[in-house]
Order: C-alpha cells, then structure tokens, then sequence
C-alpha cells in the first residue's frame, strides 16, 4: 500500500499537504517551507500525508512523482502516506494501473451509468478503451476546447484537464502511448495509492489546551451518514465503482459527518480549490491546480497552514 515507515504519530509532526496537480516548483518551495517552519529534526520524523491529486492541469506530473517516490530514501525516518485522488485514479485507470475488482468483473461494467455523457465529454476510443474504467476513458477525452467554468479557462484537452499530464511523458493528448511512456515504478505508485487514512492519537493544539484525535484523512471527504461503511468501502478499493464518491464528491462530502460530529475526530481532505477549517473539518487545497495560486499543507499539533509562496526563515 502507499505507505511508508512505522512509527505512529503520538508526538511527532503531523504534515498533511493538499493537491500538488503537476506544480513540481510549487511543491518543493512548500517542502523547504514546512522543513522551515516545523524544525530540522521534527521534520525528519514527521508523518506526512499527501492528500491526492498529483497529476494534470500543471505541467510536470511526471516530475512531481519522481519527486514523491524518492521520498522514502531521502527521509527514511519520516513516515509518507500517498492517498488517491479522484483525478489519480483517472489516470490510472487511463494506464491500466488500478487494482481489478474483486469480484472479477471487467471495467467496462462501470460505463453504464454516465453512457448518456460519453458524447458530450468526447471520451477516449482509441486502443484498449473496450477494457478501461469510464474515468480512464474521461481522462484521456477531448472536450473540443470548450470551456470550464470552474477554472474560466478552456479544459486542458479532457474534463480533467489530463493534456499536460500526457506531455510531461512526452505523447500528445489522448495517445494510447502513454502506457508505455509511463514507467512501471509510476504506475506502481499509482496502483497502491490508499483511499483513506486513519491515524490515532493525533495531536491538535487549541485555545483550550493540546488534545489528541482520531485523524481521517481522505482526497474529497465523507458523505454525513454511514461513516463506518464508508471507511469499510475506502480499504477495500473496489474499483467496480463507477465514480468514488469520497475521492469526488463535492457539497455532500464538505461538511463534517453527522456520525463524527461529537467526537474527537479529525477530517483532513483536499479537491475542493479552498481552504475551510471548520472544527475538526480541513479542507487543504488552495490552489486546484491553478498556477497563479499557491499549494498549501496543515501542519499538527502546531495547526498552523504553510504555503509554498510563505517568505520562512528557517529554524536554527
């Protein structure tokens, strides 16, 4: 699984880094800045949780891989989890990293329930999408240049804006290729992404004093109800699933769940392009992949938010 290291956090640093979408500048300034701001030795041992999205809308995803998968033998005492996001998971499905679902059933079951937008989105059709997960096949399509009014610019090729992501491998948009061109320690990496985390004794300093959480951290968030059936959905990673509610939901995954809201529980999440601390709810993505915004992390027990574009003078 994508995890790294031993040890639970008890004391130790707790770093939770929101998506990083192919920012390779962004994400190692961000990663100078938390070394600064929580200390040499504390960053040496700190656990550090990625909360997904690694890929598309910047340039460098292959960089930013590189980057992460060297991270165990750089830091060997840090402890590194790599969670799913939902456009990670389009990509790997795009390069037939996903795990096969349990029960044997083949990817293309999941086509059904979104068939009425396969026009619309322009999904891919090239080689080897009759054996390809529906968000493999949204990731690799064209939507014709028309326009996201999320981002208020033109899509980047596909509905994930997937196109530079498809160059940083060096093959156009849309290129069956590209499963050749992304080599095996990627895909991988891709493959053991986890769908959630849970850590006890997580530390959180407050007015009220220091207290100790149960943490959850997963890419988008939980739906209000059925928590624990949802966490039980999360380890198993089935893949039949057509769209993975918890890695892309959007309002039905913001709020704290109503299962959790009169415990010592902490919600960390990614996906949404903002910051919003709320109680124990975080939502750590300031930047969506958008260039002109910076990436950001949450930093425990200290509960402090660090940007890539923050001027930190180190610790001595």
């Amino acid at each position: 699984m994508a995890e790294t290291g031993e040890a639970t956090a008890g004391d130790r640093a707790v770093l939770c880094i929101g998506d990083i979408h192919g920012h390779i500048s962004k994400l190692r300034s961000l990663w100078s800045n938390l070394e600064a701001v929580v200390g040499s030795d504390s960053f040496a041992t700190a656990l550090v949780i990625f909360l997904g999205d690694y890929c598309d809308r910047g340039p460098h995803t292959r960089e930013v891989i590189d980057f992460l998968l060297a991270l165990p033998s750089q830091y060997p005492r840090q402890r590194h989890v790599f969670l799913c996001g939902n456009h990670d998971f389009a990509f790997a499905a795009f390069v037939g990293a996903l795990p096969p679902p349990p029960d044997g059933s083949p990817l293309s079951a999941t086509w059904a329930e979104d068939a009425p937008n396969e026009e619309r989105e322009g999904w891919f059709k090239g080689k080897g999408h009759e054996a390809m997960h529906v968000q493999g096949r949204m990731w690799g399509g064209d939507m014709g240049g028309r326009f996201d009014p999320k981002t208020g610019m033109a899509f980047k090729s596909s509905i994930y804006d997937a196109g530079p992501t498809f160059e940083s491998y060096g093959v156009p948009h849309g290129s069956a290729d590209l499963a050749k061109a992304v080599p095996d320690t990627h895909k991988k990496f891709l493959c053991d992404l986890v769908w959630v985390h849970e850590e006890d004794n997580v530390l959180i300093d407050s007015p009220e004093g220091r207290t100790s959480c149960k943490l959850i951290a997963v890419h988008a968030g939980l739906e209000s109800k059925g928590v624990e059936e949802q966490l039980k959905l999360l380890r198993a990673r089935n893949t039949i699933l057509p769209k993975v509610e918890q890695l892309s939901g959007r309002l039905d995954v913001w709020e704290m769940p109503k299962d959790l809201s009169d415990k010592s529980t902490l919600v960390v999440s990614g996906h949404h392009g903002k910051i919003h601390i709320e109680g124990l709810r975080y939502i750590i993505d300031e930047c969506g992949g958008l260039e002109q915004l910076p990436i950001a992390a949450a930093v425990f027990p200290s509960d402090v938010i660090v940007r890539d574009t923050d001027q930190i003078v180190a610790k001595c």
